[in-house]
């Protein structure tokens, strides 16, 4: 399988309720929690691409464009952007759908980095 299929193939896309217990005083979601929603769907994205195993390095700049109110749905689209030799790029966008109208737009957006680690915690070549 080339590149271009395991990148097709590892897309991950993840659906949440927002619900109360994760929002502000403002009734949105904590940035905290979807930039912990982001990494997890990053972390599945990569893993899948790899099939090794991976470790977050860095997330790069993380814009939050819209509130995320409680009561909507969120879906979290992760997608690798870059191969590289020991590491790799996910890009994760974030998007808002309310419940009850077919009204969708996307909310946050960012990149995260992760590289692939052997049993002592070394960089290691992806495969």
């Amino acid at each position: 399988m080339d590149v271009e299929q395991k990148i097709k193939k590892s897309r991950s896309k993840i659906f949440k309720a927002v619900f109360p217990n994760t929002t502000n005083h403002y009734d949105t979601l904590f940035g905290g929690t979807a930039m912990q929603l982001m990494d997890e769907t990053a972390f599945i994205t990569a893993t899948r691409f790899s099939r090794q195993q991976m470790v977050t390095v860095s997330s790069d700049k993380i814009d939050f464009k819209k509130p995320i109110p409680a009561g909507t749905i969120v879906e979290l689209d992760g997608y690798v952007t870059h191969v590289g030799h020991t590491s790799l790029k996910v890009r994760v966008d974030i998007f808002v759908e309310e419940m009850y109208t077919d009204f969708r737009e996307k909310a946050v957006s960012g990149e995260f980095t992760f590289v692939a680690i052997d049993d002592t915690k070394k960089p290691v070549k992806i495969l």
